[in-house]
């Protein structure tokens, strides 16, 4: 028998689901300040321990102590275990406050062995209470630490050797030197430093204490900070890594094919075939962004590749996979179309951060008075010998290829490759044959040896059917000044000729600003903006690259960065330095040899796609 429902009731009970998805909702919802809030309770609470360990005067107190009804060796054994708890402790903060799973379950194990130490030596309740109160919230919260670890690289156990061993050498230092010896004055420094060192390797130095229980913990102290740095180092060194970020052949597979129907719509698609960096694909497929992570940033660059319509579903599985390891997402360079969809789709925010010039080949021309500079720079270094070629990559022959690779690697100037944006990282690739090179020759004069003409190259990447984007720009530094305009001049003369009719040259950053800060009736805020530019370009050719490109008359595209929150710009912008290798961390590789892919070696960046000399 059916039991009537009143309106009333079938009312409510919609309501009652939407009420209870409403809470469900706001149940899933993460506490953004949660995680900080425990990761700096965790520094504090691992300093508390550390200053407990190293300075004797903070362990006594005027409370009955238990220290004298147990034996010796139980509290210099704790003495020694707070030391090496609190230090793992402050290492673990920073990963707790980016909600790192791993490092929650190491902590929840810390906090009671550190509260059991502090009531077993000295009776102090309070750091106890403190440690287990935080112990108890990160247990009903563990669903805030959800990251997973980043990806492993055996880099890490040199820097933990480096930064352990000078954390252990100064706490070691400050222990030795805070604890009363047995002879009469201060041991000197050169003694306190011996005894420290020797102590971390678990061996006694020159220093004598008195009574034997502080040499015991001045000792068992040490050692722990020893055995800490030693064998944190092995850890991380011998445990199994994962793979650098890598564009699978599969994955590159599918990226083409999306290039070849969607490719056109923005200069920077094709960048996204560097084999360096990782890819993910929208659910559908019809959409993919590339990216690689450097220091806790999941930096993109450019658009997303693919159909437009795909780009909501590609982004949420970019910003899925970034919540799921707590990395910081950003992207460089999209377009303004792109900004659009990321702020919408992703919630973030984005900056302006430069232009893209870009030249319209079909009505390029020297003439004018705008070009006279120009015209006249080209017409000099002609007239001094120098002639171009403008050749497709798989036109070329496989010594040619290998000659021109040769000779950008030569001129490189620096041992890093640099470029991540806007470089390919590579040259003379057989799946590459549609880019574009200019060459630049000067016949050998007397004494030089024969074959050696090429003095200057350029290396564009497809943009579309009908597009370029420059990738590549080095030349001789012996060569007269000049020969960087009568390449592109070259390019943008010819290449009409090969179906191209876009071509995009360099990126200007902040290009705006420079621009508006030099005219009449710009505001003090403006000209100090570029006065700043100006004074960095010093070191980094931001106005110098700006004018280059202004001299040919080119139509600019702003491009953006896509960022979280303005605290997190300084990081993003440490991480972009690292990306591009503008900063190196880490040691050189001495011997390296350069690898070959495909058919050659693959020397390319963007370390001189700088303007050229007065």
């Amino acid at each position: 028998m059916r039991v009537p429902v009143s309106a009333e009731s079938s009312q409510e009970q919609p309501r009652r689901r939407g009420l209870k998805t409403l809470r469900t909702q706001a149940a899933a919802v993460p506490r953004a300040w949660l995680p900080g809030a425990v990761g700096y309770a965790c520094l504090l609470i691992g300093l508390v321990d550390i200053l407990s360990g190293v300075f004797p005067k903070l362990r006594h107190t005027r409370m009955h102590s238990w220290a004298g009804q147990l034996p010796g060796m139980t509290t210099t054994l704790a003495t020694a275990g707070t030391l090496v708890i609190g230090l793992l402790l402050v290492l673990l903060a920073h990963a707790l406050r980016r909600r790192k799973s791993r490092a929650w379950r190491m902590v929840c194990v810390l906090l009671p062995v550190s509260a059991a130490l502090h009531v077993l030596r000295w009776h102090q309740v309070g750091p106890a209470v403190v440690s287990l109160v935080l112990l108890a919230v990160m247990l009903v919260h563990r669903r805030e630490f959800y990251a997973k670890a980043d990806p492993r690289t055996r880099w890490r156990a040199l820097l933990n050797f480096v930064v352990m061993g000078a954390i252990s050498l100064g706490l070691g230092f400050l222990i030795v030197s805070a604890h009363p010896a047995r002879e009469m004055g201060r041991p000197s420094l050169w003694d306190r430093l011996h005894e420290t060192v020797w102590g971390l390797f678990g061996l006694d130095g020159p220093v004598r204490y008195h009574p034997d229980r502080i040499a015991d913990a001045v000792g068992y102290s040490l050692a722990g900070l020893g055995l800490l740095t030693a064998f944190s180092t092995a850890y991380l060194l011998l445990r199994p890594g994962k793979p650098e970020p890598e564009l699978t052949p599969q994955d590159e597979e599918r990226v083409r094919a999306l290039l070849e129907r969607h490719g056109a719509r923005d200069s920077l698609g094709y960048f996204a075939l560097r084999r360096d960096k990782s890819v993910l694909f929208s659910p559908t497929g019809k959409a993919a962004i590339s990216y690689r992570v450097v220091s806790g940033v999941m930096l993109a660059s450019g658009d997303p590749v693919g159909d437009v319509e795909a780009w909501p579903g590609a982004i949420k599985v970019f910003m899925a996979h970034a919540r799921e390891h707590a990395w910081v997402p950003a992207v460089m360079g999209c377009s303004e179309v792109g900004g659009e969809v990321w702020t919408r789709e992703a919630g973030l925010d984005a900056l302006e951060l430069g232009d893209e010039a870009i030249v319209d080949a079909s009505t390029f021309s020297l003439s004018g008075r705008a070009m006279r500079n120009v015209r006249q720079m080209v017409k000099r270094i002609e007239r001094n010998g120098y002639s171009c070629q403008v050749r497709r990559v798989g036109d070329l022959t496989l010594e040619e290829k290998m000659r021109i690779a040769d000779a950008a690697a030569r001129w490189r100037g620096t041992d890093t490759e640099r470029g991540f944006s806007m470089a390919l990282g590579r040259f003379g690739d057989p799946g590459d044959d549609g880019c574009v090179v200019v060459t630049a020759h000067k016949a050998p004069e007397e004494g030089e040896p024969a074959g050696d003409d090429l003095k200057a190259v350029l290396h564009f990447v497809p943009w579309g059917a009908d597009g370029i984007s420059l990738e590549l720009m080095r030349r001789d530094r012996a060569a007269d000044p000049g020969l960087n305009e009568l390449l592109i001049v070259a390019a943008l003369q010819e290449v009409p000729n090969l179906g191209v009719r876009r071509v995009s040259l360099n990126f200007a950053m902040f290009r705006s600003a420079l621009a508006r800060g030099e005219r009449i009736g710009a505001g003090p805020v403006l000209r100090a903006w570029r006065g700043l530019l100006v004074f960095l370009s010093r070191w980094f050719q931001i106005e110098s690259l700006y004018k280059f490109n202004a001299k040919f008359q080119p139509e600019w595209e702003p491009r953006f960065l896509v960022y979280p929150n303005t605290r997190d710009l300084p990081r993003i912008g440490f991480a972009a330095m690292q990306a591009e290798a503008f900063i190196t961390l880490g040691m050189p590789r001495f011997g390296r040899k350069r690898q070959r892919q495909g058919l050659m070696a693959a020397p390319a960046g963007t370390a001189d796609q700088v303007a050229p000399a007065a």
